[in-house]
């Protein structure tokens, strides 16, 4: 690897470009230790290691802001779901839930410090290629550079859609050549494509390891770049390839998982509806190669009758549990009614499981269930949820828990590792990119740019496996009034088709942290947030009374330690902070 200064007093990883200089500072030069040699990393087996590394990454390696799990930053940020803890308690998440952070805010640099030492390590592995070994093949060398690449974009999309723009640092700059130097003055939506692009053009179908990707990951994530950009021509072009002929890296062909919460299980990763997801592991001695951000999220309290026991903080919200209220047909209530007295659904507030239990009788799309935990409903093999018993604080975050990504009682010591301070850890592979999300980009690039009944009809297919995917009890009765149906009219108004959408992406991938992006790109957020917590604040005052969206939260601020390394003349602020 490369050599590196270590300064005193700056935090700084091997990916953060700012350094404090003084008139003489040979003195803070440290020799590193355990340096292995160019030559050794330069071989083919040198290489790997360094990509796996940059692979590696993408979890955020215990850093629970930071991995694209993005349940702070796109979920509570986006009204799906409320911090939920008692005040006094990683307070942090606090500020960034009413939406009142400022740029010296504990958790500002999160997610800027886990993608830059991403992009590191992957610039790290195409900066190695360069210098490659006699046993590096030509092939071998676009093998690895295409993996690099199509990481080091995702880091990059990550920074973007949280930080705007932020210094653009590629494999030819380091420390001591300029990388200190380097302003946030560019797009940085250029050299995404530039680097899935490559990664299109050279990544292989399918890949012997499944963990790794393959083109077709990249053609769905250029499509999300398109997206993004409002490029709605290009991203439908991707998009319907990738939902015509995209396979898996382990050669499944792209498709719906059949029943719902199947696709959330350990036994069943890496299925057809994963496009890319980071590949997790329990039991292989450090938590860190699970899932490390969720430890804190699980229901609260539950000792050995329920999973994680710690910590709620990750709460869903009325306003997104309403939503799922359904009309006669079974279709959503996209007027918005679901949050009306009539409408809302039945919350159990403060209620246990030795209160007399009551069912919602009104419709609900099935997904509910799937996704939260209710009062009286079956959680994942447990039990009944008890309510109050599960819940660290109702006052401050609601009587409901989350579902997704939580170990069922059937995966407990085989997908749940126990080997920290809670067993909120899992081997549950997270999905950043799954069918389900391309079906539904896909049909929005249809209505922006192409036809309205074919978003019709890829709506339709996800809600059709919705509609064959209702929970049952153990004497197989319903769990619940399941009442949802499709869009059978053919649709005509494009306002109203994105209405449709949009509440579609909400029910179909609520707290998997897309929602608050969403808001942004679509330009709703005021009246969204607005929304939400005209109802959520009003019931939760203690944690969210007086809470206000404003526009220049929909960026996060770029962090103030690192202004502060190098000036505001090097590194630009986001308007308003």
């Amino acid at each position: 690897m490369n050599n590196f200064k270590l300064k005193i007093g700056a935090l700084l990883s091997s990916a953060v470009m700012m350094v404090a200089v003084s008139c003489s500072d040979d003195f803070l030069d440290i020799a590193p230790t355990g340096l292995l040699a160019e030559a050794q990393l330069s071989s083919l087996a040198g290489i790997e290691a360094s990509l796996i590394a940059a692979y590696s990454q993408v979890n955020g390696r215990g850093n629970r802001l930071g991995s694209p799990s993005n349940w702070v930053w796109g979920s509570i940020r986006g009204g799906e779901a409320n911090k939920g803890t008692d005040p006094g308690d990683f307070t942090t998440i606090n500020p960034i839930q009413r939406y009142e952070n400022n740029a010296a805010s504990g958790e500002m640099g999160s997610k800027w410090n886990v993608c830059y030492e991403g992009i590191a390590r992957a610039n790290n592995v195409l900066r190695l290629l360069s210098n490659a070994g006699p046993d590096v093949t030509d092939a071998d060398k676009t093998r690895l550079a295409a993996q690099a690449r199509f990481l080091r974009a995702h880091y990059y999309f990550e920074l973007k859609r949280d930080y705007n723009n932020t210094p653009y640092v590629d494999e030819t700059v380091d420390y001591g050549s300029g990388l200190e130097e380097i302003s946030n003055n560019q797009d940085l939506w250029p050299f995404i494509e530039a680097d899935f692009q490559y990664a299109i053009d050279n990544l292989p179908a399918t890949q012997s390891q499944v963990g790794r990707v393959n083109s077709w990951a990249a053609k769905a994530y250029m499509g999300k770049v398109k997206l993004y950009q409002a490029k709605y021509a290009e991203a439908k072009t991707l998009l319907t390839d990738v939902i015509n002929n995209g396979v898996t890296s382990n050669g499944l062909k792209y498709d719906l998982v059949p029943y719902y919460d199947d696709m959330f299980r350990g036994a069943n990763d890496n299925h057809e509806e994963s496009v890319w997801a980071y590949q997790s592991a329990a039991g292989t001695g450090s938590v860190l190669n699970a899932n490390p951000e969720f430890d804190l999220n699980f229901p609260y309290n539950t000792g050995p009758s329920g999973p994680g026991n710690c910590c709620g903080f990750f709460q869903p919200s009325f306003t997104f549990v309403n939503a799922f209220r359904t009309d006669a047909n079974g279709l959503p209530l996209l007027d918005k009614s679901y949050n009306d007295p009539a409408n809302r659904v039945k919350n159990d507030m403060g209620l246990t499981s030795a209160d007399p239990f009551t069912l919602d009788a009104g419709n609900l799309d099935p997904r509910l269930d799937h996704t939260v935990g209710r009062r009286g409903i079956p959680y994942l093999g447990w039990q009944d949820h008890p309510g109050a018993a599960w819940i660290r604080n109702q006052p401050n975050g609601g009587p409901y828990s989350p579902k997704k990504y939580v170990y069922s009682r059937d995966e407990q010591g085989t997908f749940q590792d126990n080997s920290s301070w809670t067993p909120g850890y899992t081997g549950i592979n997270f999905m950043i990119i799954r069918f389900a999300d391309v079906l539904l980009m896909a049909a929005e690039a249809e209505i922006q740019a192409g036809d309205l009944n074919v978003a019709r009809g890829y709506i339709n297919r996800v809600r059709e496996r919705a509609a064959d995917s209702m929970l049952k009890r153990e004497d197989n009765s319903l769990a619940a009034n399941y009442v949802i149906g499709t869009y059978d009219t053919p649709w005509t108004d494009k306002n109203a088709a994105m209405k449709a959408l949009m509440m579609e992406r909400m029910l179909e991938l609520g707290m998997e942290g897309h929602r608050f992006y969403d808001l942004v790109r679509w330009g709703v957020a005021q009246e969204e947030l607005d929304f939400y917590l005209a109802l959520d604040g009003s019931i939760l005052t203690g944690a969210l009374g007086g809470a206000k969206y404003s526009d220049k939260f929909k960026w996060v601020p770029i962090p103030q330690d690192q202004i502060d390394l190098v000036g505001t003349d090097i590194l630009i602020q986001n308007p308003g902070f």
